[in-house]
């Protein structure tokens, strides 16, 4: 899964993120403002805009993120804050708040969302809660199917994806072609991504955490595309 989310990392900038992301970061900081907490893992960092806005609006919480893309990770530690290339469960630390934002939970498949809901309970002190978001049918079949072309100039990136709804899964092929060298030529590059789809009720199944929020989000139309939602745990 590296690889594509490598070259995610490549064409972020021309998929329109930075635009939806202030967005969806606004219900995050409304749900960080109602808790106290000292400390903070954001789950999928990326290049860490969430993180660098956690530190100037809460300069007291000792944050860091984790991501599985190296790119990602230096891109945020080239910012100054803190980030480490290294999955969730071999993570040491404990924390009052864990995050994972913009789909992360959609990325997991069954045995990873599993084993992945059983390290966040460990990673949680008591009373701790996991905030996150989760994509709806609605976005995955009429937001997000399809192609698109998204041009750069010097380079530009082909997106084909579909939703399997038999199968429950998003499919997506990146395809990024840059120019090089002093010819012009363009060198292509590819790598494909898969998302599953989630219901909340699945998700509550895997935790004995309990759901304390559960707020539906529009972003793109005004049909739910995503569910935000809170855990605590007990």
């Amino acid at each position: 899964m590296s690889n594509g989310l490598d070259l995610y990392a490549k064409v972020e900038d021309l998929l329109g993120v930075n635009e939806v992301t202030p967005i969806l970061n606004d219900y995050y900081f409304e749900a960080l403002d109602s808790l106290e907490f000292k400390s903070l893992l954001d789950v999928g960092c990326g290049s860490g805009n969430f993180l660098a806005d956690v530190g100037i609006n809460y300069p007291e919480v000792e944050a860091m993120g984790i991501d599985l893309s190296a790119v990602m990770v230096e891109r945020t530690k080239a910012r100054g804050l803190k980030a480490e290339c290294i999955d969730l469960c071999k993570v040491e630390q404990t924390f009052d708040v864990i995050t994972a934002i913009f789909d992360m939970m959609n990325y997991l498949d069954d045995k990873q969302l599993k084993r992945f809901m059983g390290c966040i309970e460990q990673r949680l002190n008591k009373g701790g809660y996991f905030i996150f978001d989760i994509n709806t049918l609605f976005a995955f079949k009429e937001i997000a199917a399809g192609s698109h072309i998204n041009d750069g100039g010097d380079r530009f990136v082909t997106i084909d994806s579909d939703y399997y709804e038999k199968e429950g899964v998003y499919e997506m092929m990146f395809t990024l072609f840059e120019k090089k060298g002093e010819d012009g030529c363009f060198v292509k590059s590819q790598a494909p991504i898969t998302q599953y789809y989630r219901t909340v009720e699945e998700i509550r199944k895997l935790t004995k955490m309990k759901l304390v929020s559960k707020k539906p989000i529009s972003i793109y139309s005004n049909k739910v595309e995503k569910f935000f939602l809170v855990f605590k745990k007990m």
